[in-house]
């Protein structure tokens, strides 16, 4: 756990920078936070529009919106979206709402937890994969097609993955064992070319909660 200081407050975060507390979010933090987000000139409207809609939807819903239903809610395309939020929309917008991905999971995971980690119902096969509470895998190392596609019916992909869908994933892969980091949805929609409507229709579940996890990668 590491403490940011703004004014006379101090905020508690995690390695990422992620708040660790919902509760303790106030607007100062987002104001103060945004300049270390690419966001140099300050947080306009259309930046608070996002920022409370997504404080909003998880106070009522009690999760983090998915990126396709923040811009639909809020007229965005992927590209005014990336004008807004350089960084991402986890790492950009749902950060500055004092919230992740992680905050309001919910749904059963089928493989072996991490230790620490109830154990839930574990799916058959001859593989066992390690993963954390969220369903991420532990270990990105241990990942293989077969993990991606007992993942994919797990997140109720039924007709399995297409080569579209391997297309994103191996990208994704490529990606992460060049540089280390899982790539913004920006550079993955901008590398293959595609619309957040297509990555939508590809990954119902999202893109960290849907094609991110079926790589075998976890954002830090």
């Amino acid at each position: 756990m590491e403490k940011l200081k703004f004014g006379k407050k101090s905020y508690a975060v995690d390695d990422d920078g992620f708040l660790l507390d919902h509760d303790q979010w106030d607007e100062d933090f987002a104001r103060e936070l945004a300049p270390t987000l690419g966001i140099e000139n300050g947080l306009s409207e259309k930046h608070w529009d996002v920022i409370r809609f997504i404080r909003e939807a998880y106070e009522r819903e009690g999760k983090c919106p998915l990126v396709y239903e923040t811009c639909k809610k809020n007229g965005l395309r992927l590209k005014d979206l990336k004008e807004l939020f350089p960084t991402g929309y986890l790492r950009g917008a749902c950060k500055l709402a004092g919230l992740t991905y992680k905050e309001g999971f919910h749904g059963a995971v089928s493989f072996l937890p991490a230790e620490g980690v109830a154990r839930p119902h574990v799916h058959p096969s001859e593989k066992t994969y390690v993963v954390d509470a969220r369903g991420f895998l532990a270990d990105p190392r241990t990942w293989d097609e077969d993990y991606a596609r007992c993942k994919a019916e797990e997140l109720g992909m039924w007709r399995g993955l297409t080569e579209q869908h391997w297309k994103i994933i191996r990208f994704l892969r490529d990606q992460f064992e060049r540089n280390g980091t899982v790539p913004t949805i920006y550079e993955t929609c901008e590398a293959n070319n595609v619309e957040l409507e297509d990555l939508e229709h590809l990954f119902p579940t999202g893109y960290h909660r849907g094609a991110v996890k079926l790589a075998g990668l976890r954002v830090r």
